[in-house]
């Protein structure tokens, strides 16, 4: 062993020890090491960044922006809103929600698509009175496996398809990673579906979980536009999707009067409005079901390229402009551009319409209105913000146009068109330009700790392989496993990556097992692609602990688990994933 060779093992070593204690940032910890190599002289100065502009670097960031203007337009919503129901049994439930979510990691960032079904399997635990942890666990588990089926679902694959590129001169495809993805996505949910979720330890859990609204439910108004589905029908007609959605309809209002007796029984016009009473989420989730509009929407001209809009909770203290005013007497729609959407008054219910309700210290207001104009407004009124109370207004008529501007990019990309992280950023330029995603979304949407943890780790291991280290590893497997058959050695590099993933950032895994996963099929004569899909495979399998996956840590509050929870279901589903990968692998790469 060399001294380059052996300072890279002693300093990735440290950089493990560092990532599995978890003390201190995994993106600090890793761009800390990339500065002490460079010190050292074993990574150049010019090589030190060049990370920062690593094609699968520029890819995870593109996708991040890409999920988000899906998110925004309601293109995830319409493929996600069949999936909540608290009528099906908890097997059909855990099976349903694990499809829909492995589809949608498949398209988009897994970790996106866990943010937003997560909510919808709290609330459908919630309704049919059952502990959420029992099906949080397999809804993780699924966007995860779901991740694997192509190039933009999971930061491994990226990792593995542009590390083919630099080694053999050409990357995976889009759908090159579909066969073996697909076939161990499918076992993997029928498990999790049908066994997995059965062995989470019945121990008392987490109980209801709210996210928005815990302060108190508003009361708001939707206006009926023309065109509405809800034209026609009777108010009580809609209760059914009032519930699906949580929300209780006060009333109907008409020629600026609130119905008094039956007002269930009238028949919806155009230009009405119904008074709601809910959370802002369930609020604006409504409105889509149910084609309505937020009172006042014409005056924020909406159109293909407006601005977005936001939802904001305040409150209001003594001394605000507003207290014991009425939004109407300062005139914030007509002259601010900004519509006070809903106002919570710890759980009263009022007549007055929102917009002539004197406004009360205490109050809790739910303005709407571009991101920018909304900063100005609390100013001017001297109400306070709540800490993580924003909440998107999704752009619902945008829905069609998003989905037509990321297939186009997809599909240029699949031709050979146009070079993936190109057709990417061009979605991502459209994006922009008809606010699918505002210009400070456009940097929200990044999560730069992977980043940065990404950018670092790219020229230690460039520096690891180039020295050898990488090599000598491989030597090792080899040697260790002498006189075995292919397929068992590409079992043992399987295994020997998962183990490292379940403990280690699995973009970190995928890294440093690709180099090695060549090397061992160059040193055995063997096809090196199903070693690198074998690797691509293993390294998103993270599902023994809580910090393999950042899936799984975010799952680890809400649904009450504990550290070792995660084996109980993780350790078969690995042992599973690995039964199924090799035989596919074998089959659809062929050594």
């Amino acid at each position: 062993m060399t001294t380059e060779q052996g300072f890279l093992f002693a300093l990735f070593g440290v950089v493990f020890i560092l990532l599995i204690w978890g003390r201190i940032r995994y993106d600090l910890v890793a761009f800390g090491a990339l500065v002490v190599a460079v010190i050292a002289g074993f990574v150049t100065p010019d090589e030190a960044f060049s990370g920062f502009g690593h094609p699968a670097v520029v890819i995870i960031a593109l996708v991040l922006i890409v999920s988000r203007g899906l998110l925004n337009s309601g293109a995830v919503e319409m493929i996600s809103g069949v999936v909540l129901s608290s009528d099906r049994s908890l097997p059909v439930h855990i099976g349903v929600m694990s499809v829909v979510g492995a589809g949608l990691s498949a398209i988009i960032n897994n970790v996106a698509a866990l943010a937003l079904l997560m909510s919808l399997d709290i609330e459908a635990s919630e309704k049919a009175k059952r502990a959420a942890a029992l099906s949080l666990m397999p809804l993780s588990f699924a966007t995860i496996l779901g991740g694997m089926i192509t190039l933009i679902g999971t930061p491994p694959n990226i990792v593995i398809a542009q590390y083919r590129e630099r080694a053999l001169g050409e990357s995976f495809g889009m759908f090159d990673f579909a066969p073996v993805g697909l076939t161990v996505a499918i076992v993997g949910i029928l498990f999790v579906a049908l066994v997995g979720w059965r062995l989470i330890p019945k121990r008392e859990r987490a109980g209801n979980i709210h996210n928005e609204g815990d302060i108190g439910l508003f009361v708001a108004e939707a206006q009926v536009p023309e065109q509405s589905k809800t034209i026609g029908l009777r108010v009580k007609e809609l209760y059914p999707l009032a519930g699906e959605h949580d929300i209780t309809v006060l009333g109907l209002i008409r020629n600026g009067k609130r119905l008094a007796g039956f007002a269930a029984y009238e028949e919806i016009r155009k230009g009405d409005h119904l008074a709601l009473e809910g959370n802002p989420k369930s609020i604006e989730a409504f409105l889509g079901g149910a084609q309505l509009d937020f009172a006042g929407k014409e005056k924020h001209k909406i159109g293909l390229t407006s601005t977005s809009l936001n939802l904001i909770e305040v409150i209001v203290p003594e001394g605000s402009r507003i207290n014991g005013r009425c939004s109407h007497d300062l005139k914030l729609l007509t002259r601010h551009g900004i519509t006070l959407l809903g106002v919570s008054r710890q759980g009263k219910r009022f007549r007055d319409r929102v917009r002539k309700l004197i406004i009360e210290s205490g109050d809790v207001l739910l303005l709407l209105g571009p991101e920018d104009r909304l900063a100005e407004i609390t100013d001017w009124l001297g109400v306070m913000p709540l800490a993580d109370k924003k909440h998107l207004v999704i752009q619902r008529k945008k829905a069609m146009l998003t989905i037509g501007l990321f297939l186009g990019a997809i599909a240029l990309s699949v031709a050979g068109l146009v070079y993936l992280p190109i057709a990417l950023a061009a979605c991502v330029i459209a994006f922009a330009a008809f606010n699918i995603v505002s210009g400070r979304e456009v940097y929200e949407s990044v999560e730069w700790k992977v980043i940065v943890l990404l950018a670092s780790l790219i020229p230690l291991g460039v520096a690891l392989e180039n020295s050898g280290g990488t090599q000598l590893i491989a030597e090792f497997i080899v040697a260790q496993t002498e006189g075995w058959p292919h397929w068992a050695i590409l079992t043992v590099l399987i295994m020997v990556t998962m183990t490292l993933s379940d403990f280690l950032n699995n973009v970190a895994t995928a890294l440093i097992a690709a180099p090695i996963g060549l090397n061992v099929a160059n040193a055995i004569g063997a096809n090196p692609d199903p070693f690198l899909m074998g690797v691509a495979v293993a390294a998103s399998c993270a599902f023994l602990t809580p910090i393999g996956h950042k899936n799984n840590t975010i799952i680890m509050g809400p649904g009450g688990y504990r550290f070792g929870d995660y084996w109980r279901m993780g350790l078969p589903l690995e042992i599973l994933v690995v039964v199924v990968s090799v035989p596919s692998l074998l089959y659809f790469w062929p050594l």
